[in-house]
């Protein structure tokens, strides 16, 4: 079987750092054209893995006929039209999260799919971490009971990703932490509670660490700063959903705040246990013959999130897997992140359309 041939539009630090690796590593892919605004960047990526192709308009890209699949890794804002013009164009297509910056935009990127017959998949890498797939399996076949309420986050002492640059800049963001490492956690919760549907939002923005320069996250390498550049987004947001089954779950994400140390969580609480994951430490909470007991399961890490995130979406595109995600799954996310910042702005609950 010849193999899927691969164009990357967007090949900053999430493409070299994340996506890369795992297009060259897979049996069944061939990356064949970079496309990026900087283009000796991408001839130099290029250059250095003997990728045929570089160019500076994807839409030059996409007029190839040959391209089975398009990875999307540009600045947030460009999501949606890229993967748009892409599933139009008859390509399958993997783009990195978030999945778009507002609901409408993430809605066209579902109806593109689905008038396409293409597959369409955000990532969602922390579906893949062997900690996540205990845990969705433990809820799934009922151990949890009832899941009803928890709480997630993922908050830093001191880590603003390319300050000035287009992580900072709400034009080409969409948004701070909330919107960067919001999904992360929000999503894993979401996805082992079932994945519920948002009815109500409310949350709180803060911007108070713009002039910092300190860091102590490696995270905070990520996308190239600029001293004149431009920071009007929110440094820490906290929020809290109501869901269409009765569930809740309370959240908190920032690039900057002073707490302890970098800590990412999921805690959810059902009727016959719950469980409370910190990082990589996983700990649950039941009643073992009458009596309350914490149990710490041994789970050995294997794979790469990012890495088996694509593996699985070629998986997919062949036919070989039922896809682990689903687009209308990332029109909630966005409505839920678009509806904090709703919230935020008006001081009150936020109701979401059935």
């Amino acid at each position: 079987m010849a193999a899927l041939k691969v164009g990357a539009v967007g090949t900053g630090g999430m493409f070299r750092g994340a996506h890369l690796t795992a297009w060259l590593a897979n049996p069944d892919t061939e990356l064949v054209a970079l496309c990026d605004s900087n283009k000796e960047a991408a001839q130099a990526i290029a250059d250095e893995h003997g990728i045929a192709s570089v160019y500076s308009d994807y839409k030059e890209m996409l007029a190839r006929e040959d391209l089975d699949i398009v990875n999307v890794c540009t600045p947030n804002v460009f999501h949606s039209e890229v993967s748009v013009a892409a599933l139009k164009a008859g390509k399958h297509v993997f783009c990195e999260k978030p999945d778009a910056v507002s609901p409408q935009e993430a809605f066209r990127m579902a109806e593109a799919a689905k008038e396409s017959g293409k597959v369409l998949m955000v990532m969602r890498n922390n579906r893949f971490r062997s900690v996540s797939q205990f845990l969705k399996a433990y809820a799934q076949n009922g151990h949890m009971g009832d899941i009803y309420t928890g709480r997630c986050g993922w908050i830093r002492r001191r880590g603003i990703p390319g300050k000035g640059g287009w992580f900072t800049t709400k034009e080409l963001s969409g948004g701070g932490p909330l919107i960067d490492l919001g999904v992360h956690m929000i999503d894993l919760a979401l996805w082992i509670m079932g994945n519920p549907k948002p009815v109500a939002v409310s949350g709180s923005t803060y911007t108070k660490f713009a002039e910092t320069e300190l860091s102590d996250s490696e995270h905070s390498a990520f996308g190239s700063k600029s001293a004149a550049g431009v920071f009007d987004v929110e440094d820490l947001a906290a929020g809290f959903i109501r869901f269409d089954n009765g569930a809740t779950l309370q959240i908190e994400c920032s690039w900057a705040s002073n707490i302890e140390q970098e800590t990412r969580f999921v805690e959810l609480r059902g009727t016959k246990s719950g469980f409370s994951l910190t990082n990589e430490d996983l700990k649950l909470f039941t009643e073992i013959e009458g009596m309350l007991c914490n149990v710490q399961p041994q789970i050995a890490k294997k794979g790469n999130g990012h890495g088996d995130n694509i593996h699985h979406f070629v998986d997919v595109v062949l036919g070989r897997a039922e896809p682990i995600f689903k687009p209308d799954q990332g029109v909630d996310m966005i409505r839920i992140l678009s509806a904090i910042y709703e919230s935020a702005k008006q001081g009150k609950e936020v109701r979401l359309d059935s």
